[in-house]
């Protein structure tokens, strides 16, 4: 939406425009298994628009005659330079930050577009479809083992590791800078892991990175 802005876990601002939201889908093998998905050959790029970003922090207004709205937690990743047919170092060294986010998607139009070979962006990229939380920096984190949970009323619901991800995030990244540049301000949502389901009104999400970071946020 368009008061969104990145900042740092400790609030300061991120003076960097939020271009776009790469995302890749079906990256945890188990997530694709439990929506008997096949699992792709190539890493399965979309974009949500900026406007889809919203605060993780805020209540989190889901549509309402829209048929049942999922939530998928996912590793973000916040670039810092600009990439195009990068190399891994070059990927990994434009890694600024790490967060957390949901990718908000509404399932009963995404399963009607899928069924008649239509792209998805109806379902993913509508507004306030990516809740995004503050960022900590790169250097916090190992890029090849991040652990992060989402917790729905206090009942653990997904529990994502980077170990798991077919598409490992450096590898990722550069690839996906070969389809298009990637620019400061830019993220990537590294995909989902097993466990996702429908939203509801009244729930109280519970996000966690590491020790390092915790939001939480209401469906209001």
């Amino acid at each position: 939406m368009p008061d969104y802005q990145h900042h740092w876990k400790d609030g300061t601002s991120i003076h960097l425009p939020l271009g776009k939201i790469v995302c890749v889908g079906r990256n945890y093998a188990e997530h694709a298994k439990e929506l008997n998905n096949p699992v792709p050959d190539d890493p399965l790029l979309f974009i949500k628009p900026s406007t889809s970003a919203v605060h993780i922090t805020r209540p989190l207004r889901i549509p309402a005659d829209q048929g049942a709205v999922h939530y998928e937690t996912e590793l973000a990743v916040l670039i810092g330079r600009p990439l195009t047919n990068a190399s891994a170092s070059q990927a990994e060294a434009a890694i600024l930050g790490y967060g957390l986010a949901l990718d908000l998607t509404l399932r009963d139009l995404q399963t009607r577009l899928k069924e008649k070979g239509q792209p998805w962006e109806r379902a993913k990229g509508f507004d306030g479809a990516c809740p995004l939380s503050p960022f900590i920096s790169a250097d916090k984190l190992a890029v090849d083992n991040i652990h992060f949970t989402l917790d729905i009323d206090g009942h653990r619901q997904q529990t994502g590791d980077t170990r798991d991800m077919l598409n490992p995030i450096v590898p990722l990244i550069a690839h996906i800078s070969g389809q298009f540049t990637l620019l400061p301000g830019d993220v990537v949502l590294t995909g989902t892991p097993k466990g996702v389901g429908p939203l509801a009104s009244g729930q109280t999400l519970s996000l966690e990175l590491e020790d390092l970071l915790f939001v939480e946020t209401k469906v209001v």
